[in-house]
C-alpha cells in the first residue's frame, strides 16, 4: 500500500526517532509498504518519520543510481535502530533532494565514508562501512531518524533562497506526483 509522505513542516520530521523491537506491530507489512511508497515517488531512500512514524527505521536502494560503464555499485537495504559509529574521509558537496521537500535541491557537504551499526529486517546486527553515494544516501536517511532535514545543511544564502518554496510546501501549495500529507492550516 502506498503511504502518504509527510511534507516539510510536519512536526514528526523534526523529532529524534526511537528504537523499535522485533515485535513492532506489522513490521514486515510496514517495510513492504515503505518500499512501494519509495518506488512510487521515485526515491532512493525513505525513513520512518517521512511516513509519520518517529521510529529508527529507514530503507534505501541506491542501485537505481548505477550507470552503465561506471564503477559505482549500489546497495538495497533495510536499516533498523541504526547508529553511526564513524564518519571519515574528505568532506564533499553533492546535490541532494528529499521526498518530503519536493522541488528543492541543494549542495550538501558530507564526509565520503560512514561506518554504521544497524539491524536488518530479520533483526540481525551488522556493522558495515559505506563510501561515496552509498554513504551519502545513508547519511541523508540517518539524518531523518535524528530529526534533521537536508535543508539544514545548506549554506545560509541557499537557505534564504529556498525559504519561499519551503513555505509553499508547508502549506501544500505545490504540485507533486505522489501522495503527501501537509501541515493542517488553521
Amino acid at each position: 500500500m502506498i503511504l502518504p509522505i509527510y511534507a516539510y513542516g510536519q512536526p514528526v520530521l523534526k523529532k529524534v526517532a526511537t528504537d523499535i523491537a522485533a515485535d513492532y506491530p506489522n513490521l514486515e507489512e510496514l517495510i513492504t509498504n515503505m518500499w512501494e511508497t519509495m518506488y512510487n515517488a521515485e526515491g532512493v531512500g525513505l525513513a520512518g518519520p517521512q511516513i509519520g512514524l518517529p521510529i529508527r527505521l529507514f530503507i534505501l536502494d541506491s542501485t537505481q543510481m548505477e550507470k552503465e560503464g561506471e564503477p559505482f555499485k549500489g546497495i538495497k537495504k533495510v536499516m533498523i535502530n541504526a547508529q553511526k559509529i564513524e564518519e571519515t574521509g574528505a568532506i564533499k558537496p553533492y546535490e541532494e533532494g528529499c521526498l518530503s521537500i519536493p522541488d528543492v535541491r541543494g549542495d550538501v557537504q558530507r564526509p565520503e565514508v560512514v561506518k554504521i551499526r544497524y539491524l536488518d529486517e530479520n533483526f540481525e546486527e551488522h556493522i558495515e562501512t559505506f563510501s561515496e553515494l552509498n554513504a551519502r544516501v545513508i547519511q541523508h536517511e540517518y539524518d531523518h531518524i535524528d530529526g534533521v532535514l537536508f535543508t539544514e545543511h545548506l549554506k545560509p544564502l541557499k537557505r534564504r533562497l529556498v525559504r519561499r518554496k519551503l513555505d509553499k510546501i508547508k502549506k501544500g501549495q505545490i504540485a507533486r506526483e505522489y501522495r503527501m500529507k501537509f501541515v493542517v492550516q488553521k
